[in-house]
């Protein structure tokens, strides 16, 4: 069976056994690998997928059920799982599916790769690597071509067809000097084109050249309320771990997010413009339809400071009586300033830039605190020395609104699109 025919299948099966609503996702998809150990291919191997992931609605009751075998004996079993998790779960009457407004069918990306020239380019990689930065060794290299078909359904007329395929590139690194060595960090991106050597995507280079520094480190000296220069490859994660915190299904729905009543209020510095935006040409296969059955479209998150949207699902948005996020994606975005970073460091009396953070889940209201890793001192307007894990705390939601610039440099890695930005009043700490 195609994988339209396996969802009308499921949805006529849910029907059948009792589901008054019901909607499912069917994903089939090849993926080429190649491994790098050590600097040698170790592996080569070509890996089928297959999921359908189904949701029954009966009574108000929502069961979910995913599985990874498509044949009709599988299918069937599944199916019987989905209603019993719905009827044994509690009626809530904001669950629902989509509405029909516009089916379409989608292509993106890479469908017809060349598999020997990505060989030819990961080995490539390697050896300028080598020639490059040679105190790097790359600890792991796994890059793939991906490809697949995904179709979603429900009883209400809705169907998507999303067709797609990439590159992708993961490197996991460290550098090394006799005996000493640097702390390990990893890159990841996306592409669609072979035209250009892997390791100039994104900012490897950057990276590989800051690792060979980061083999001598010093500890930050005392304590301070300072600066932080947030990378490009840290900063998708510290903006995602705050709207997790602010404006997500969890912290909407239980009323614990302090921006709860910030809709159209300002939230951050009027520096500050962030957008998810998996239409853009710079984003390699990026979401089409949101998992519960919506098209997809860019979306503002803050606007000149200005909270424009929350990050809420359509069950998070009947709910709440919010507005649906346009997208679920992670294809951060946030706009360039006019400064570039050599004035955006001449501006740290004294601080960090940080590339790497590793902490828990902040609190309610915002406070975090965790280590800056693969992290620069910075004094009196230059970057100095190396830092040994130095600890960062401070306040999300004050970051925001304590932003003294963004650079106008971005880095594209296929998914995001960011700058740096310089953070003021987060207190850093040496060891």
């Amino acid at each position: 069976m195609t994988n339209r025919e396996i969802a009308e299948y499921t949805l006529d099966a849910l029907k059948k056994a009792g589901a008054d609503h019901a909607q499912c996702i069917v994903s089939t998809g090849k993926v080429d690998e190649f491994n790098v150990d050590g600097g040698e291919f170790s592996l080569l191997r070509t890996l089928f997928n297959s999921n359908i992931t189904m949701k029954a609605l009966k009574d108000g009751k929502k069961g979910i059920i995913s599985a990874n075998r498509l044949d009709k004996e599988s299918i069937d079993k599944a199916v019987q799982e989905c209603i019993a998790a719905a009827e044994s779960s509690v009626s809530d009457e904001a669950e629902a599916i989509a509405p029909k407004i516009r089916n379409a069918n989608f292509t993106a990306g890479v469908l017809e790769p060349d598999r020997d020239k990505l060989f030819d380019r990961i080995k490539e990689f390697v050896a300028d690597v080598k020639n490059d930065y040679p105190k790097i060794i790359l600890e792991q290299v796994i890059s793939k071509y991906s490809s697949g078909e995904s179709v979603f359904m429900n009883t209400n007329g809705v169907e998507f067809t999303y067709t797609c395929g990439n590159y992708d590139i993961n490197a996991m690194f460290s550098a090394h000097e006799g005996e000493k060595s640097s702390s390990f960090n990893y890159y990841y991106a996306l592409f669609d084109s072979l035209d250009r050597k892997l390791i100039d995507i994104g900012m490897q280079r950057t990276l590989f050249a800051e690792s060979e520094r980061q083999i001598d480190t010093k500890p930050f000296p005392g304590k301070t309320v300072g600066k932080v220069i947030i990378s490009p490859a840290c900063l998708a994660e510290m903006l995602f771990i705050a709207f997790g915190n602010f404006i997500s299904d969890a912290t909407i729905i239980d009323k614990t997010s302090p921006w709860i009543s910030m809709l159209g209020k300002q939230v951050a510095s009027e520096k500050l413009s962030v957008y998810t935006k998996p239409l853009d040409e710079r984003v390699v296969c990026g979401e089409r339809f949101t998992g519960d059955g919506f098209m997809s479209e860019n979306m503002e998150i803050i606007k000149n400071g200005v909270l424009k949207n929350f990050y809420l699902s359509n069950y998070g948005s009947r709910k709440t009586g919010f507005p649906r996020a346009l997208n679920l994606s992670q294809n951060l975005f946030v706009d360039p300033g006019d400064t570039s970073l050599d004035e955006l460091i001449k501006n740290v009396d004294r601080g960090i830039i940080m590339n790497r953070f590793s902490g828990g889940q902040p609190s309610t209201n915002g406070d975090f605190s965790g280590v800056a890793k693969n992290s620069f001192l910075i004094e009196n307007g230059k970057i100095t020395h190396a830092l040994s894990e130095t600890m960062v705390s401070g306040n999300l939601a004050d970051m925001f609104k304590n932003i003294i610039g963004i650079s106008s440099e971005t880095v594209c890695d296929g998914i995001t699109v960011l700058p740096y930005i310089l953070f003021d009043g987060i207190t850093i700490s040496g060891k």
